[in-house]
């Protein structure tokens, strides 16, 4: 099976790795890719936004499965032109993807599946927007509706704070909504989806502040780990039972069946799961610990989901323990972040490469805020947390940042429902 992975980031990296793992794959190549994925694959330049570049490259690599990883191309309908011109291909169309394009839709899409989730407001007028704030609060929760690529989304006790994030949306032509805020721990549920059908993996847990202890600004992810210590099995069941395949009904329903990876981001409050956001793919950073731990072969699993016969998969199978992703990023991220440094240690074992480019030396520089995902793993979550930091010891990048407290709640037992 010759694969095709678009996109340029670590949850690529993470998926071609796992992929290359699969004895059913037998070419691997990646659109455009990054420094690190040409260890895995051969890389290919390509406008991923562009359906007709990326069915021309398909076709030039003669793709038996195309795997879409970032949202933008799928909410483009880079999936529809695939699936149009004869490519099994893994990512929701365009209609089904407007669960992370569109907030609202998301939110009407819950409503008619009976999910919880928080109240929500959608203002699209600045002459409306004091008004709607007054009725949040304390806690504002202000979000993009568009793709914000995970940084649209600003939670504050600072009304001003909240007020000047949601001018900026309404300035940039893009309507907010206004969230009530869910308290209770966050998880971030993968599950393979085709149709009806849904396959979870294993739960995992974001870090979405830049700074250790959840401070500073929101960011696309600084690390994650899985699975969680703190979560009761009967509790991941029952947000695939209560929550993900509802919403894959109600897509199904709408003559929009979602096929692909549906991303379920939760917080467990005393009433249970409630959905804070959707995503249409893969989530980055969790991406690169859930996979580390995945013993069966991801190929086929994603070609399954692709030609609908995901009922047909036999069960998952996991390695036991736990891992651990950290991200190293660039100086000034989650601003505009400083590129072009050259970067050592970048090849060591469980480096995966995101933003990376290399030079005209080809040295591999950095190309982006997000550089590196450095992951670990181990027998428990203590080992996986030492392993991930022993590796990111030996990476350098100047002016480069991390959080040092990945996975550090749940292993204090700081993190309880």
């Amino acid at each position: 099976m010759r694969v095709l992975v678009i996109g340029s980031g670590g949850r690529e990296h993470a998926l071609l790795i796992g992929l290359s793992k699969d004895p059913s794959v037998t070419e691997l190549h990646a659109g455009p890719g990054n420094a690190g994925t040409s260890s895995v694959a051969t890389n290919h330049p390509v406008d991923l936004a562009s359906s007709d570049a990326v069915v021309s490259l398909a076709q030039s690599v003669a793709a038996d499965l195309v795997v879409i990883g970032p949202e933008v191309p799928l909410v483009l309908g880079v999936a529809d032109a695939l699936r149009d011109a004869g490519f099994a291909t893994f990512g929701p169309s365009a209609a089904a993807a407007q669960i992370e394009g569109s907030k609202a839709f998301a939110k009407d899409v819950m409503a008619a599946a009976g999910v919880r989730t928080a109240h929500a407001e959608v203002v699209d007028n600045p002459a409306k927007l004091d008004a709607a704030l007054d009725r949040f609060g304390p806690t504002w929760v202000v979000k993009d509706d568009g793709l914000a690529a995970g940084k649209g989304v600003v939670v504050t006790t600072d009304r001003a704070v909240a007020r000047d994030h949601a001018a900026e949306c309404l300035e940039s032509g893009h309507p907010v909504l206004l969230e009530s805020f869910l308290d209770g721990p966050e998880v971030s549920l993968f599950s393979l989806v085709d149709g009806t059908t849904v396959v979870p993996l294993l739960p995992a847990q974001d870090h979405k502040r830049v700074g250790d202890n959840d401070s500073g600004p929101n960011t696309g992810g600084m690390g994650a780990y899985t699975p969680l210590p703190w979560l009761p099995d009967e509790v991941t069941r029952q947000i695939v039972d209560e929550v993900v395949t509802p919403v894959a009904a109600e897509l199904a329903a709408r003559g929009t069946p979602f096929s692909g990876l549906l991303y379920a981001g939760l917080a467990i409050g005393a009433d249970g799961p409630a959905v804070v956001e959707f995503n249409c793919r893969f989530g980055d950073p969790e991406t690169q610990a859930v996979l580390a731990l995945l013993k069966s072969p991801l190929g086929q699993a994603l070609n399954a989901t692709a030609t609908g016969t995901l009922d047909q998969l036999p069960p998952l199978e996991w390695e036991q323990g736990a891992a651990v992703t950290v991200v190293v990023a660039a100086e000034n991220y989650p601003g505009k972040p400083r590129t072009g440094d050259v970067i050592t240690g970048a090849d060591g074992a469980g480096v995966l490469h995101a933003g990376t480019a290399r030079n005209a030396d080809g040295q591999v520089v950095s190309s982006g805020g997000r550089v590196l995902a450095v992951v670990g793993t181990g027998s428990d979550l203590a080992e996986a947390r030492a392993q991930a930091y022993e590796r990111i010891s030996t990476v350098k990048l100047p002016g480069s940042h991390f959080r040092t407290d990945i996975g550090k709640a749940a292993l204090d037992g700081r993190i309880t429902l």
